[in-house]
Parts: structure tokens; C-alpha cells; sequence
């Protein structure tokens, strides 16, 4: 062990989910690389928390739901711009499971999100309309759990907006970049490592978490 981890300290596995892993409906190059890594550190934390996608048929970010439009281009919703996805990780299906390899027995909460219809959610705090709540900070704070390693897919969406309303919300927080994959939409993936470090959040590495 090369950082102290303490009874404060929790694990977040983002979306490790077969439509994210190679094969899978949106799949992230890589993404099934940094399995070993994240079973690594779920075993060298106390605390540990999933979140997992789990849309509804017809949710309002895929793009066969607005006739005419094309997976990765965008429209104008209720709550601002939305990116349209390939239809992935609808509720009940193989690819909204946990990625086989992943050792999550140790999970003490699974957060589900993007199970409105009519709003995305890429955080693991809040909705993409950025004000209704999953409820994840509440429960950190009840269990006193104050530092965040984030892990998981994709770096450039629900790790980092997960990792920016962490820091909003007081918690001291971190990425562990090399357990987690991007998809680089138009340079998405510096931009989100440029917000994450000015917002504070500690871009890190798994060997300085676990040893």
C-alpha cells in the first residue's frame, strides 16, 4: 500500500457495464483493460460503490428515439444540450450487467441512473437537468465517507462529471486515470481532465492507491 486508506475512504466503479466494454452497444476502447485495476483497489478499500446505467426502451438520449438524427450528434432537450448514444444499457438487458470480470461482491450500494425517460444522467450525484439528486451524496455523508476515488467509463463523461459535483458537493476527491478509459469525443477528454484538475480533483494513478 503506497496511500493510506481509511474508514473515509470509498471506492466509485462508474458504468462498468458490458455496452461500455468491447462488443458492447457503446463500447469504449479498452474499457474492459482496467478490470484487474479496479478489482485491485475494490479489495484494498472498505467502502465500495457501483453506479450503473439503466435506461428505459425509448430513452430520450438514443438516438433511434428522434427520427432522423444519428448516434454522437446532438439535440435541444428540456435541460440544454443533449449528446444522442446508440441505444446501450437498457434495463434488464446483458449489456447493462456488470462486466463479468468485475469482482463487485464487496458493493455496498448500487446506484442506478438514467431511469427517467426524459433526462440523461451521466454523474453518479445528478441528473443531466444538473438539480434531481441520486441520492449518493446523502448517503456518503450519513456514512461518513469523505474521500472519493473514482474509477470506471468514460473518463470524459460520467467519471468526470461525477468527479467535478463530488468536489461541488466538499468532497475530496480523485481519479484514478489508468482505471479508467475515454471516449474522446472532439478532444472531450482533455477538456475534462483540464475541469477536473482546476476543480481541484486528483488525477492519480492505481499504483499510488493500491499496492
Amino acid at each position: 500500500m503506497t496511500a493510506s486508506l481509511t474508514s473515509a475512504d470509498a471506492l466509485i466503479v462508474i458504468d462498468l457495464q458490458n455496452d461500455f466494454c468491447p462488443g458492447g452497444a457503446l463500447a469504449v476502447g479498452g474499457g474492459d483493460e482496467i478490470v484487474p485495476l479496479v478489482n485491485r483497489l475494490a479489495a484494498a478499500h472498505e467502502h465500495v460503490i457501483l453506479t450503473q446505467d439503466w435506461h428505459p426502451k425509448g430513452h430520450s438520449s438514443f438516438a433511434s428515439s428522434h427520427p432522423g438524427t444519428a448516434p454522437f450528434g446532438s439535440i435541444e432537450l428540456a435541460y440544454g444540450t443533449q449528446t444522442l448514444w446508440p441505444d446501450h444499457c437498457v434495463q434488464g438487458t446483458k449489456g447493462a450487467e456488470f462486466h463479468p470480470g468485475l469482482d463487485w461482491t464487496k458493493a455496498e450500494l448500487v446506484i442506478r441512473k438514467g431511469f427517467r425517460a426524459p433526462i440523461d444522467s451521466y454523474s453518479a450525484f445528478f441528473e443531466n437537468d444538473r438539480k434531481t439528486p441520486t441520492g449518493l451524496a446523502g448517503y456518503l455523508r450519513e456514512r461518513g465517507l469523505t474521500r472519493l476515488t473514482l474509477v470506471g467509463l468514460a473518463t470524459d463523461f460520467c467519471v468526470a462529471y461525477s468527479a467535478l459535483d463530488a468536489r461541488k458537493l466538499g468532497f475530496e476527491t480523485r481519479v484514478a486515470l489508468d482505471a479508467c478509459r475515454a471516449i474522446d469525443l472532439g478532444g472531450s477528454l482533455a477538456t475534462a481532465e483540464k475541469q477536473m484538475r482546476e476543480a481541484g480533483v486528483d488525477l492519480t494513478q492505481a499504483s499510488a492507491l493500491a499496492a
